[in-house]
């Protein structure tokens, strides 16, 4: 009974509705000193939920976006920067350090929708401000805008994005003065994150920064002023090195929907000397997600580009990007039927890595196998997992055995150069992050050089054809089940080959054969007719010749049908991934994945629960 006194008392006086006569004196005065000594944590009103690291950067939902969440993650990473080298990538107090963000809502607003959560660039700029740097607003720009401004000038850098996520969802993305957070960067940063929770949240209340809610205590802030050199020394970048002649002739659309690159990518383009007319233009956002272009999505699309062609004529491509603008979206039109056609981002990387003359390419395991055919097979680097810090990673390695003309890409169309490029008497600078302007303009430079229309230039590349889909809201603990039961045991096996009348073949990351006992030889083919029975013949399957563990599971048939099972590093959402000789049957095969309720997908769910 005395318990639920004093939390009465306690509750009174954190809401100054208590009087002398309903308490005694004394009472009061203890618990006042016992008020003023309760912490952050103590007061809060919410369960934290604590800021995860997804593929690249940190995501999470709005809801659990605090102010004081960013903040503490923030701090982490910044202290962690200031203790790197410089050869490393650190930096130091005093010096400026550059941020921007992209057009979602919560990025620079409070949103009512979202439990009033938001207004994580100004929570970003409180961070650097209180760790002794000196915070830069380049306002709202593409993420590889601002990276390359930052490496331009030395310095480190934040994006507040939520990249092509849900719209209730938001995060940013954080590089070191010589680019990306790259993954061993990851326990040690989550380490320092550790400690300064404790601290913030062990502070006295009446001292925090926060709030109860978590919101930082002087309210609602404007940005500083934003400045606009990032912006305009990308685009100089592109004008330097392609010329502004280098797509004269050209007429193309650029859907601009949410994408924080909309009009930047209109000026490139229009610098380069194409003729551009802007259609799509959202105030809401959009997700789009280059890797999952679905008939929704690319139907909206063709009636954009009908209605512009019906008063601006034909066009030869239509081009965007996704929301912070790293990847690209390119489509080209039939000159006959006028309908138009997605390239997905594999092969827009396969195109620009030719156009460059680049002498290492490195790819994730995800992408489409079309690399291994066609004339760029000689300089593939062994594939990674999927992430452009495992892209990088990759580009590094290459780099430190001798080659010097260095990419990669990603599924998505994300495009990173790992070291410099010369052109026709021009040097387009390293920009080891993803780009999506990059591969729309080598790309369209290569259709405007050959007189060829866009599908002429893709119909070069072998006949692989590439699919993707997702079935969201699902569980990433259950997507994560469903690979571990599928994978071995063993970490550093990560292929097996199913060969005729023989036990399977175990291979390592360098394809070297890892000796099998009879019972990993039993667990693998039993593995092969549980998924046979799920991708079956009856759905055009030929039998399992392959497995690959890379990252997720990689399914190769003997048809020529490749499924790759993996759930997304950023959301609950588990992904398929399809190659096939056709694109109808790569299309197919994820339609059968992410069917409902019983798909191929749902299917190795059941038998995993």
């Amino acid at each position: 009974m005395m318990l639920h006194y004093f939390h009465d008392v306690k509750l009174d006086l954190i809401s100054a509705s208590f009087n002398t006569h309903k308490y005694p004196n004394f009472l009061i005065v203890i618990l006042m000193q016992a008020n003023s000594t309760q912490t952050l944590h103590d007061r809060l009103t919410y369960e934290p939920k604590a800021l995860q690291f997804g593929t690249s950067g940190r995501r999470g939902e709005v809801i659990h976006l605090t102010q004081l969440e960013v903040f503490i993650n923030a701090v982490a990473e910044l202290e962690f920067l200031q203790s790197l080298p410089a050869e490393e990538g650190g930096i130091r107090q005093g010096e400026e350090f550059y941020f921007a963000r992209d057009l979602r809502p919560s990025s620079s607003a409070y949103v009512p929708a979202q439990q009033g959560r938001g207004e994580i660039a100004q929570t970003i700029e409180a961070a650097i401000r209180y760790t002794g740097m000196i915070p830069v607003n380049q306002g709202m720009i593409p993420t590889p805008a601002l990276t390359h401004f930052a490496l331009t000038k030395g310095k480190g850098s934040i994006m507040v994005t939520g990249s092509h996520i849900p719209y209730d969802r938001n995060g940013y993305k954080t590089n070191t003065a010589k680019g990306e957070l790259l993954k061993h960067h990851e326990p040690l940063i989550d380490e320092k994150v550790g400690k300064v929770r404790n601290r913030f949240y062990n502070q006295p209340y009446d001292d925090s920064l926060f709030n109860a809610d978590g919101l930082l205590k002087t309210g609602s802030q404007p940005l500083s002023p934003a400045y606009n050199e990032a912006e305009m020394l990308y685009l100089e970048r592109y004008k330097g090195f392609f010329g502004n002649e280098a797509l004269s002739g050209m007429k193309l659309l650029v859907y601009q929907h949410s994408a924080v690159g909309r009009d930047l990518l209109v000026s490139i383009l229009k610098a380069l000397g194409a003729t551009v007319i802007a259609t799509g233009r959202s105030e809401t956002f959009v997700p789009i997600d280059t890797e999952n272009m679905d008939a929704g999505q690319l139907a909206v699309i063709q009636r954009l580009h009908d209605d512009a062609a019906s008063v601006h004529g034909c066009f030869d491509a239509i081009v965007s990007t996704d929301g912070d603008s790293d990847r690209p979206l390119i489509l080209g039109v039939n000159p006959e039927s006028s309908k138009v056609q997605f390239f997905g981002g594999d092969l827009v990387g396969m195109l620009t890595a030719e156009f460059l003359g680049a002498d290492a390419a490195v790819v994730p395991i995800s992408c489409n196998d079309g690399i291994d055919r066609s004339a760029l097979k000689t300089i593939v680097e062994p594939k990674t997992r999927i992430g452009s810090p495992f892209v990088i990673a990759g580009m590094e390695k290459a780099l430190a055995s001798g080659k010097y003309a260095v990419c990669g890409w990603e599924a998505n169309g994300g495009f990173l150069t790992g070291s410099d490029f010369r052109k026709n008497g021009q040097t387009l600078r390293a920009l080891p992050t993803r780009d999506a302007v990059l591969p729309i303009l080598a790309v369209l430079a290569i259709a405007r050089r050959e007189n060829l229309s866009l599908t002429a230039v893709f119909s070069r590349l072998p006949e692989r054809f590439s699919g993707a889909a997702l079935i969201k809201q699902f569980p990433k603990t259950l997507g994560l089940a469903i690979v571990k039961r599928l994978s071995p045991s063993n970490d550093t096996l990560k292929t097996v080959e199913f060969l005729e009348a023989t036990a399977p073949a175990f291979r390592d990351e360098n394809n070297q054969i890892i000796p099998s006992g009879p019972e990993q030889t039993e667990a693998f083919n039993a593995i092969k007719l549980q998924l046979e029975t799920v991708f079956s013949q009856d759905y055009g399957f030929g039998s399992i010749e392959g497995m690959n563990f890379i990252d997720g599971v990689r399914i190769s048939f003997n048809n020529g049908d490749i499924a790759h099972i993996r759930p997304s590093g950023n959301a609950d959402e588990l992904r398929i991934y399809a190659v096939a000789d056709t694109q109808v049957r790569a299309d197919r095969i994820t339609a059968l994945a992410v069917a409902e309720p019983g798909g191929l997908l749902r299917q190795l769910a059941v038998s995993t629960e």
